[in-house]
């Protein structure tokens, strides 16, 4: 079984180590965070290094996801992502056994799919992403890169979703409208 990096010790990561042990596709070699950190542990994985030390990491790790959350500003997983990517890492999509994807659908390298959320047929999902717990993603909608769907969202049919936006918990689109890069959609919204 590959050894992965998780890169973000907070809220969002002990979520993310409960799929990546449900999916049984990766083992968690430890997590990187804050350098003030280190040693510490999250859900009983250490915190093996900070930031400065990916370089040296990479010579034994290959793989890792970027574990910290999206909410205001999601400038710190892009930074993270391209600094990974640079250095060599592979970021796969992780996706919870408990989420349906369509056969038809496609997601990208770094994103995470969380448990029951449903990704339909001809829908996309770019790079980077967190599709959120209970998160709906309709057919032919596109979420593009570095976007966060929050936890009961509803993105219906048609709807392209800009880069680095974030949905809040339980939004609700109408159907084939484009939601602009950069947008933040309070939680309980209805974008029309």
């Amino acid at each position: 079984m590959d050894e992965i990096l998780l890169i973000g010790g907070g809220g969002h990561c002990k979520s993310c180590i409960d799929v990546i042990e449900r999916q049984n596709r990766y083992k968690i070699a430890g997590i990187v965070d804050k350098e003030e950190f280190i040693g510490q542990r999250v859900l009983g994985y250490n915190i093996i290094g900070c930031d400065k030390d990916l370089p040296k990491l990479f010579d034994k790790y290959k793989y890792a996801l970027i574990t910290i959350g999206h909410t205001i500003s999601n400038k710190a997983r892009v930074t993270l992502f391209e600094k990974l990517n640079n250095i060599g890492y592979t970021l796969p999509s992780i996706i919870s056994p408990f989420a349906y994807i369509s056969t038809h659908a496609k997601v990208e390298a770094g994103t995470i799919v969380m448990h029951h959320a449903v990704i339909n047929a001809d829908a996309k999902v770019g790079k980077n992403c967190i599709i959120n717990t209970k998160a709906l993603i309709e057919h032919d909608a596109v979420v593009n890169d570095h976007s966060h769907i929050s936890t009961g969202a509803i993105i219906n049919g048609g709807v392209e979703v800009g880069e680095n936006s974030f949905l809040g918990s339980n939004t609700v689109t109408k159907q084939y409208i484009k939601i602009e890069n950069n947008s933040f959609i309070k939680a309980g919204s209805i974008a029309k």
